[in-house]
């Protein structure tokens, strides 16, 4: 049903200035891959797992510089320390709800304790990021499983990624619309590096809706504290990879930009919304090997003043991406009747051309 629905370009919305890769998705930084476990049963069970894979080896065995920042912490991100302290990434992304990171740990270790090579591995830093859609599903009920979790990484493929009511995003809510998964990507002209940055988004949060700078939610009269009952919390997790060569510091700097995406989208950041950002570079000759015995790592890392470019492609997907999820995602019903309504695009659609967002 989700891809059914036309993503943001398809109306004529143009965000940013840059040129989108190919599928204007994560999958176009090469060998990207995402998978999907969505979980709709009954009707309380609205949930999922989505799994991102930065390259299609043996990621423990051939680590890539990682960086993760945290916007604002109210949440249960997974593998956080080792990412800050070493600076790589050695296993896929897990996106899930907040009571499944426990099982996504150990679906993650025990796919990659079950990878050729790793026979001899006795520790795995499972990277777990999670949003909580206990509104629409019952969280309580922990229905994600190991095998859900393994599937979802087994059956990543490149190509187009699917968006809206899917995987982790399958239960989420945004800016009081159906959230879900949304992605997007900026290709660089080569002017200035032609790299590719892809991102990934899990939209579960609030805020006044921004589209292209027209005030959406103002519009709809939908947006936290217009009574003393309502609020603004939620999270959102920010994927961004690119194939440009980075280090963790660098890598550092982009995710930060990520956050400018958020805001741009309308986020807040409340104080109960766990925003994280993790970036990863894929560059095939900064990959760091698990066991080596020279003393010194290889490979380019690009220079500090030719990061601007990637800064702006990383804001321009990232607030795409969140914009492509609201796009995608269906109205849904859910636990104890509870219901969240779809973006109403045909007044959405209105209010843009009534700003000059989209033509007439």
């Amino acid at each position: 049903m989700a891809q059914e629905k036309k993503r943001a370009r398809d109306y004529g919305i143009e965000i940013g200035v840059l040129n989108t890769g190919v599928l204007n998705a994560i999958t176009d930084v090469p060998g990207v891959k995402v998978g999907h476990q969505t979980l709709i049963k009954a009707e309380n069970v609205r949930t999922g797992v989505t799994a991102i894979l930065p390259h299609s080896g043996n990621i423990f065995q051939s680590k890539i510089p990682a960086a993760i920042y945290i916007g604002n912490g109210f949440g249960k991100l997974a593998g956080i320390s080792q990412v800050k302290e070493l600076g790589n990434l050695e296993t896929p992304i897990i996106l899930t709800n907040t009571l499944s990171i426990p099982v996504g740990i150990q679906g993650v270790v025990k796919y990659t304790l079950g990878l050729k090579g790793n026979e001899n591995v006795q520790s795995v830093n499972a990277v777990v990021g999670e949003t909580n859609d206990g509104y629409l599903n019952d969280i309580r009920g922990m229905h994600v499983t190991e095998s859900d979790v393994i599937t979802s990484i087994e059956n990543a493929k490149s190509g187009p990624v699917k968006e809206g009511n899917v995987g982790a995003g399958t239960g989420t809510v945004a800016f009081g619309f159906k959230g879900g998964i949304g992605t997007s990507s900026r290709k660089l002209p080569k002017s200035v590096g032609g790299y590719t940055v892809g991102v990934l988004v899990q939209t579960n949060f609030g805020g006044v809706l921004s589209i292209n700078c027209a005030p959406i939610g103002k519009e709809l009269n939908q947006y936290p504290f217009r009574n003393a009952i309502e609020k603004s919390d939620g999270s959102c997790m920010i994927v961004v990879l690119t194939d440009a060569p980075l280090d963790a510091r660098q890598l550092d700097r982009v995710a930060k930009r990520a956050m400018m995406g958020l805001a741009r989208s309308g986020g807040i950041a409340s104080n109960g919304s766990g925003d994280y950002v993790v970036a990863a570079s894929t560059a095939e000759n900064n990959r760091i090997p698990y066991q080596t015995k020279e003393k010194l790592d290889k490979g380019d890392v690009l220079r500090n003043d030719a990061m601007s470019p990637l800064f702006m492609a990383t804001i321009e997907a990232t607030e795409e991406a969140i914009i492509n999820s609201l796009f995608a995602a269906e109205t849904m019903v859910g636990r104890d009747e509870h219901s969240i309504n779809a973006l109403p695009l045909k007044r959405v659609l209105e209010i843009l051309k009534k700003y000059s967002v989209i033509k007439p």
